[in-house]
């Protein structure tokens, strides 16, 4: 009996003991198949974000590296690309926090004075983004009068006026810093003038935002304009534009209905000329009994509200 025993002992030390080799050879096999773990990817640098290649949202080390590089390199293609990174992040609004509490907002501001129209265009479109947050908006406001002037002067209907305009659209969403634009009513108008469809269309954004406050009623119908803006009332005008033309008339005579006081001051204070002029003018009157006959529903009851 004790003999049967003992070679049953031995018998399952055999097998535990198969068992812990194969386990061992597994083991080392493995490590053989699989040759050395495989490495952490290295962080990338300030330059490989901007590269094209880098598809991930930036965290705050990252676009602090980004801003630092910003600040330190004169290569215009690494500035470009640099900015046109920044721009991307800035559209998630955690980003837009961050940014601006890392300092970024003035880095990216100084370089709409680049004398580079890329580099220029680029950083109005990270602004842009940017001021999506009404905190940002607050520091971005100092750079609203030098954007005036430059999209004013900048060549007609080219990408850096573009940029300009729709930083200055966002700028005026609310009417926290729309009395920043009074002094540049007029020459607004003759960007929409002058400009091409696409320029129509973002003056209009911009313009429609203005007369959305009623503290910019007088502003808006004192702006010198010429006659020509009453063409833009013509049947065949682009309903994204007709619609947009109307909507401004709409808003503002809102306010004629509200305050007889605007009616009143026309006389002294609306020149010959004036947008006011113009609107409630004959030539104004006749398109609008014109517009009534518009195949567009739209536009027709637009037209409905406003006679």
């Amino acid at each position: 009996m004790g003999g049967a025993r003992d070679v049953g002992w031995v018998a399952a030390g055999l097998v535990l003991g198969v068992g812990a080799c194969y386990c061992i050879y597994r083991l080392t096999r493995g490590r053989r198949r699989g040759g050395r773990r495989p490495r952490r990817r290295p962080s990338p640098s300030a330059e490989d974000l901007t590269d094209g290649s880098y598809d991930d949202v930036l965290n705050a080390e990252q676009l602090q590296n980004l801003l630092y590089l910003l600040e330190s390199t004169e290569n215009p293609a690494i500035i470009e690309r640099a900015l046109v990174t920044l721009g991307n992040n800035a559209a998630f609004s955690a980003n837009q926090a961050i940014i601006r509490e890392l300092g970024g907002i003035p880095i990216v501001g100084n370089m709409i004075d680049s004398p580079n129209h890329s580099i220029k265009e680029k950083a109005l479109n990270a602004l842009n983004n940017l001021s999506v947050n009404v905190e940002n908006q607050d520091i971005i406001k100092i750079y609203i009068s030098q954007v005036c002037e430059d999209v004013l002067s900048d060549p007609l209907n080219s990408a850096v006026q573009m940029a300009g305009l729709r930083l200055l659209t966002n700028m005026t969403v609310t009417s926290d810093h729309q009395h920043m634009f009074n002094s540049y009513m007029t020459d607004f108008f003759h960007v929409l003038l002058t400009g091409n469809g696409n320029t129509k269309v973002q003056v209009l954004k911009l313009l429609l935002n203005l007369s959305e406050n009623s503290a910019m009623a007088e502003g808006l119908f004192s702006a010198q304009v010429d006659s020509s803006f009453l063409s833009l009332y013509d049947g065949h005008v682009a309903k994204e534009i007709l619609l947009r033309v109307l909507t401004l008339f709409q808003n503002l005579n809102n306010y004629v209905k509200k305050d007889g006081h605007l009616v009143n001051r026309s006389t002294s204070t609306f020149h010959k000329g004036s947008l006011f002029s113009l609107l409630y003018g004959q030539e104004c009157a006749q398109k609008m009994r014109a517009l009534l006959h518009h195949p567009d529903v739209d536009v027709k009851e637009k037209v409905v509200i406003i006679t």
